[in-house]
């Protein structure tokens, strides 16, 4: 299994328990497609280099998780199809330098994550 990061932006009109349904999911469809999620972190609301879909602030979410390399599409996929996510990447860690830098950055969103809760 292979290192991966996605950051998506879903919009911002979205209530509180629209928003949280909507992260359940993303983890869901890792899951469901053989990925482990290892942390996440929730970067607020935030203003938009440019306005995307008339809306000019969108809330960023950044997730760190394994999965096979056959799996990535996959979620491409359900990413594209989702309305409420409006912008989206994924980043894959391969080195061993890359992978080092992948483990410092999850466990950074890990306590965040922690402290915040």
């Amino acid at each position: 299994m292979k290192h991966y990061e996605t950051m998506f932006i879903v919009k911002p009109t979205m209530t509180e328990e629209e928003t949280v349904a909507q992260i359940e999911l993303v983890k869901a469809n890792i899951e469901k497609n053989g990925g482990e999620i290892v942390s996440f972190d929730d970067m607020g609301t935030r203003q938009l280099a440019y306005e995307i879909e008339k809306h000019k602030r969108g809330h960023y979410y950044v997730m760190y998780f394994r999965a096979p390399t056959t799996s990535i599409l996959e979620l491409e996929r359900n990413y594209r199809i989702n309305e409420n996510i409006i912008r989206f990447i994924f980043i894959k860690y391969e080195s061993k330098k890359e992978v080092t830098a992948w483990t410092k950055l999850s466990d950074e969103a890990a306590k965040k994550s922690a402290a915040k809760a």
